[in-house]
C-alpha cells in the first residue's frame, strides 16, 4: 500500500512538473511572438517615422468607416451608378462602337492577303479616329522615341533578316547571340562598369527594376540569410519597384522627398535601414518629375551597410552618359539643370537599369539591366537541373525571345555611335531646358519642379486660382498628350526628338491653357477627374484602382 502511495505521489509529482514544463514553453512562444512583433513594429516605426505611421493609421481607420458607410444601400446604390458611368465612359472611348464598324472574333475560313491585310489596317485606324502616324506631330510626352525614318529602315532590314531567331537557342541563331553580347558590354562602357561587370538585356525598364530586385533578394537570402526582405525606395521612384515587391513578396518602404530639391531625405533612408534590407533605390532620372537622386550619398549607405543600390536610369537611358560629353552636365549659369554622379564609378552601385527603347531608339521590348559583377548577376538566373525536358537555365522571366528585337537593337546602335547619340543628348536637353526657362522666366503662376538635368520637365502650379491639372486638360484640348502627377498636383512633358520641333508651340499652348484654366476652368477634364477622385477620400485611391482595372478590361474587349 505504501508503495503505491509512493509511486502515485512520484507519478502526480512529474505530471506537475510536465505541465510546468508545457507552461513554460507556451509562456516562452508568447514572449517570442511579442518580442518578434515588437521587433517588426519598431523597424516599421522607424522607417516610417512617428507621423507617417500615425497617418497609416489614421487612414487604415478612416477607410474601415467609409467602406461601413458605403454599404448602406442608398450610398451604395448612388456610388454604384457614378462607377458604372465613369467605366461606360472608359469603354467607349477604347472600343469602336456601331453597325458599321467590322470585328474579327475568329479565324477565317480562308488566308488573307497583305493587300487585304493592309487595308483592313487602314480601316481600323479610321474606325479608331485617328492615324498610324498621328504621334508624328510631336505633340507627345515620351511614348514615341522615334529616331527618324533612316532608323525605322534599319530596324525593320533588321527584323526582316532575324523575324523567327529566338535567342533561347544561341547553337541555332549564334549571330543573335553575339549581338545581345555587345549590346550588354556597350552598355557597360556607357555606364563605365568595372572590370568584370555584367548585364543582361530584357523586354523593358519594368522587368530590368524586377530582375534587379529579385537578384538582391536572392543575393541577400544566399549570403546574408535574409528570409523577410525590405527594400527602400524615393517616393518617386518608379511603380515597377512596388510591383516587384508584390510580385517577389519584399516589403517597400517608401521614403518622401524634399519638396524643394525633389530628392529623398537621405536621414530617413538610413534610420529605415535595419537587418532585413536588401537594397535601396535611387533614380537618374526618376518619371515623374524628371530629377536625380543624391547616388553619392546613397552609394555611401549601401556600401556601409552592405545592402545593394540600384539605380534606375532606365528613362535617363542614352541622355545622361552623354551630358557630360556634351558640355551640359554642369548646368547653366545660374546653377540651374547640374548633373552629378551616378554610374558604376560611385561606389556602393551595384546595378543599373538603362531601356534600349527609349532614348537608345532601339525598337520596343528591349532594355537592359546591369550588375557590377558577373557573381551578382548569377542571382538573377533561373536554373532548374532536374526537369524532364532536359536542363532548363534562363537569365531572366522570359524562355523564348524575340531575336529580331535584339537584331534592331544592335543595328540601331551601331548606326547612331557615339557622336549621333551625342548630337541627339544635345538637342533634346535644349528643348527640355528652354521648356523649362520659359516656366520660370514667363508663366508666373506655374514654377518648375526641381532642378531637372535631362529631358523630363514637370511644373506645378504656385497660383491659389489656377490647378495644374487644369492646365494640363487644357493643353489636352489642344492636342497635347501630357502626363497629370500628383504629389504636388502637376503635369510633365518628357522631350524626345519629336519635341524638337514643336517646343514654341509647346510654350505658346502652355502660356493659352494658364490663361484659361485661371479664368474659367472646367473641373471635368480626364486629369481633374482622375487625380480629384484619388485625393476626395480615404477611399479615392481604391475608386481609381477600380476605374484602372476598368481601363485595363477594356483594352482586351474586342
Amino acid at each position: 500500500m505504501a508503495s503505491t502511495v509512493a509511486t502515485t505521489r512520484n507519478a502526480l509529482k512529474n505530471y506537475a512538473s510536465l505541465i510546468l514544463t508545457l507552461d513554460n514553453v507556451k509562456s516562452g512562444l508568447f514572449y517570442y511572438l511579442i518580442l518578434l512583433h515588437a521587433i517588426k513594429a519598431k523597424r516599421h516605426l522607424q522607417a516610417r517615422g512617428i507621423t507617417t505611421t500615425a497617418k497609416e493609421i489614421y487612414l487604415w481607420v478612416s477607410q474601415q468607416v467609409i467602406r461601413l458607410i458605403l454599404r448602406l444601400p442608398s450610398t451604395r446604390k448612388k456610388v454604384e451608378s457614378q462607377m458604372g458611368a465613369a467605366k461606360l465612359d472608359i469603354e467607349n472611348k477604347l472600343v469602336p462602337k456601331g453597325a458599321n464598324v467590322t470585328r474579327h472574333l475568329s479565324l477565317p475560313s480562308d488566308g488573307k492577303s497583305l493587300e487585304w491585310i493592309l487595308a483592313e489596317m487602314d480601316k481600323m485606324d479610321t474606325e479608331m479616329g485617328g492615324s498610324v502616324d498621328s504621334w508624328k506631330q510631336g505633340k507627345l510626352s515620351g511614348a514615341v522615341y522615334h529616331g527618324g525614318e533612316e532608323l525605322s529602315k534599319i530596324i525593320v532590314a533588321a527584323y526582316e533578316r532575324y523575324c523567327v531567331s529566338n535567342p533561347l537557342h544561341p547553337d541555332v541563331f549564334p549571330a543573335v547571340r553575339k549581338m545581345e553580347a555587345e549590346i550588354v558590354a556597350m552598355c557597360l562602357k556607357m555606364y563605365r562598369g568595372p572590370e568584370g561587370s555584367a548585364g543582361v538585356m530584357t523586354s523593358g525598364g519594368t522587368e530590368s527594376i524586377i530582375m534587379a530586385v529579385k537578384t538582391h533578394r536572392d543575393w541577400a537570402r544566399a549570403t546574408k540569410g535574409i528570409t523577410e526582405p525590405e527594400m527602400i525606395v524615393p517616393s518617386t521612384a518608379h511603380a515597377a519597384f512596388d510591383k516587384g515587391g508584390a510580385y517577389l513578396g519584399i516589403k517597400v518602404h517608401t521614403i518622401p522627398i524634399d519638396p524643394y530639391t525633389r530628392k529623398v531625405n537621405i536621414k530617413h533612408v538610413k534610420r529605415a535601414i535595419n537587418p532585413n534590407t536588401i537594397m535601396l533605390v535611387g533614380s537618374c532620372i526618376n518619371f515623374p518629375d524628371g530629377n536625380q537622386e543624391d547616388i553619392e550619398a546613397l552609394g555611401a549607405l549601401a556600401k556601409k551597410y552592405n545592402v545593394g543600390l540600384h539605380v534606375d536610369c532606365c528613362l535617363g537611358s542614352f541622355v545622361v552618359p552623354f551630358l557630360e560629353p556634351a558640355g551640359l552636365a554642369q548646368g547653366d549659369s545660374k546653377g540651374r539643370y547640374k548633373l552629378t554622379p551616378f554610374d558604376f564609378t560611385v561606389e556602393g552601385v551595384t546595378s543599373i537599369s538603362c531601356d534600349t527603347h527609349k532614348y537608345g531608339f532601339a525598337p520596343k521590348g528591349t532594355s537592359v539591366v546591369m550588375y557590377r559583377s558577373a557573381e551578382l548577376r548569377r542571382f538573377q538566373y533561373y536554373v532548374n537541373p532536374t526537369w524532364p525536358g532536359g536542363v532548363y537555365a534562363s537569365p531572366g522571366l522570359s524562355g523564348s525571345r524575340p531575336g529580331a528585337l535584339i537584331a534592331g537593337c544592335w543595328a540601331v546602335m551601331q548606326h547612331m555611335g557615339t557622336a549621333g547619340y551625342l548630337d541627339s543628348c544635345r538637342d533634346i536637353v535644349k528643348a527640355a531646358r528652354t521648356i523649362a526657362d520659359a516656366i520660370t522666366d514667363d508663366i508666373p503662376e506655374l514654377y518648375v519642379l526641381g532642378s531637372p538635368p535631362a529631358s523630363v520637365v514637370a511644373f506645378a502650379s504656385k497660383h491659389p486660382n489656377v490647378d495644374a491639372l487644369e492646365v494640363g486638360d487644357a493643353m489636352g484640348n489642344r492636342g497635347w498628350h501630357l502626363n497629370g502627377l500628383s504629389e504636388p498636383k502637376s503635369v510633365h512633358i518628357a522631350c524626345t526628338r519629336l519635341t524638337i520641333q514643336v517646343v514654341d508651340q509647346f510654350i505658346a499652348d502652355l502660356k493659352d491653357s494658364v490663361r484659361e484654366a485661371k479664368l474659367s476652368p472646367s473641373g471635368k477634364g480626364t486629369m481633374v477627374s482622375v487625380y480629384g477622385l484619388g485625393n476626395s477620400s480615404a477611399v479615392g485611391p481604391e475608386m481609381v484602382s477600380q476605374l484602372a482595372s476598368s481601363f485595363l478590361d477594356a483594352l482586351y474587349k474586342a
